[in-house]
């Protein structure tokens, strides 16, 4: 063996300088490459995402990339104005529109497949999508953690006293549930700890927006209350329908956008009270069932019952579009935070469309193709203990499926409902997209170019 490996240039038993060993999980290499010559052959490449794969390989590459300032390098040969001056281009800026220019083109031009797995005893109604995280539940009073990339069971958080979630979301820490009558709250890890609202400040919840430290509750009556976690109290509410609130959305400015069953859509200030306008469709009325708002645009973004999309541009509080992109209701609307190009929408006819944020029109529309059987099937083992059990985390079997585009104006009842079960929510991550179905399964439908 010894000289077997002499004659092919020397296989290291240990880690070298420069090289990706044992030590770096990556198994054994050949003779390594000294740092110089690394950095030379690192300083050749002309895209940023090749240089981030690299320093993704291991700690020595990492090591070599970032010490050696390559990305700079690469971004000041991509903007030579930027070097020396007092231009406004920044590295981070410049990075961000890179990733989402990505995310827009794989969207917009890729191949797309479907990663399904049954997550749930009874069904899944909704779904969000964060930080490479997807968190899933409404039917079982069980909520459960996935990894978006791998589709693993991280972690489920059990509702307490046997109430049931009307809406949920989550960040790095927390995740937060709301139950008509009640906000809850559990830590992403360690011990559970749950707390719940104190008095009954608030009946009939029928949906929330969080942004930590405040979640924001719609109600029935037309009312928003904005809810402080840490104090545990309600801090403001809000009157912004005579008509039950449908959906909910912050801005980063502490603006509350609602939507309702009239088809309107109000913006009040958190911090006055003030109500500062009614966002109207020129149609006739329908109820607002989703809502989005983009910060780098100020635009909102909401769907209706008679499966039109709308546009309002926040800054003057105008109508930009409102295209009928689905003959029947939509139940979800979202887009990855920082992207201006590209909003999804889905709703109970159960085709994912992509649609064009500065026109309306559908760029692309998906079902999945039955056509083609599972390509292959795996059975990823719990990432941690769930919270709340003595299970180490539901058995899972993740089936991988081909995805079918079909026109814009396809006619759908030319297509068989099985293969387009209504979509009840969305959420839309870095080239993927998450999909629940009012099913036990969950889909994941990762685009690539």
């Amino acid at each position: 063996m010894e000289a077997s490996s002499s004659r092919s240039g020397g296989l290291p038993s240990k880690r070298r300088s420069g090289g990706c060993g044992r030590g770096s999980g990556y198994g054994l290499t050949g003779q390594p490459l000294n740092d110089d010559t690394l950095r030379s052959i690192f300083s050749r490449l002309d895209d940023h995402f090749d240089l981030a794969h690299c320093s993704a390989v291991c700690k020595s590459w990492n090591t070599i990339i970032s010490t050696g300032h390559l990305m700079r390098g690469l971004y000041y040969k991509r903007n030579p104005q930027a070097r020396g001056s007092s231009s406004t281009i920044s590295m981070r800026s410049y990075f961000e529109a890179l990733a989402m220019n990505e995310h827009a083109s794989t969207l917009a031009r890729g191949s797309a497949e479907v990663h399904q797995w049954i997550g749930h005893d009874v069904r899944a109604t909704l779904c969000r999508m964060k930080s490479g995280s997807v968190l899933t539940g409404m039917g079982d009073k069980v909520l459960r953690l996935w990894s978006a990339e791998s589709c693993k069971y991280m972690n489920e958080y059990n509702v307490p006293n046997s109430k049931m979630l009307v809406d949920f979301d989550f960040d790095e820490n927390k995740i937060v549930g709301l139950t008509s009558s009640q906000v809850c709250i559990w830590k992403r890890s360690g011990p559970r700890s749950i707390f719940q609202s104190r008095g009954d400040t608030f009946n009939h919840g029928l949906c929330m927006s969080y942004a930590d430290p405040e979640v924001v509750i719609g109600c029935e009556d037309g009312r928003a209350f904005v809810y402080d976690m840490y104090s545990r109290s309600c801090s403001s509410i809000h009157r912004l329908h005579p008509s039950p609130v449908t959906c909910l959305a912050i801005t980063d400015d502490q603006l509350i956008v609602g939507g309702s069953t009239f088809g309107n859509v109000a913006i009040a200030d958190q911090t006055s009270g003030q109500r500062l306008g009614l966002l109207k469709s020129a149609f006739a009325p329908t109820v607002i069932r989703c809502l989005s708002f983009n910060a780098n645009s100020h635009l909102i973004f909401a769907g209706s019952s008679s499966g039109y999309a709308h546009c309002w541009d926040l800054r003057t509080l105008r109508p930009l579009w409102e295209t009928r992109v689905s003959p029947n209701v939509i139940y979800g609307a979202h887009h990855l935070p920082g992207d201006t190009s590209t909003l999804v929408v889905g709703g109970i006819d159960g085709v994912l469309r992509l649609v064009c944020q500065r026109t309306g029109g559908t760029i692309r529309s998906f079902i999945m193709d039955a056509g083609y059987p599972a390509q292959s099937s795996s059975r990823p083992q719990a990432e941690q203990k769930n919270v709340g059990s003595a299970e180490s985390g539901p058995r899972q079997q993740v089936e991988k499926k081909r995805v079918r585009e079909i026109a814009p104006d396809a006619r759908l009842d030319n297509i068989r409902k099985h293969l387009r079960p209504p979509i009840t929510g969305l959420s839309v991550g870095m080239k993927k997209i998450v999909t629940t179905h009012g099913e036990n399964y969950i889909r994941v439908w990762k685009f690539r170019l």
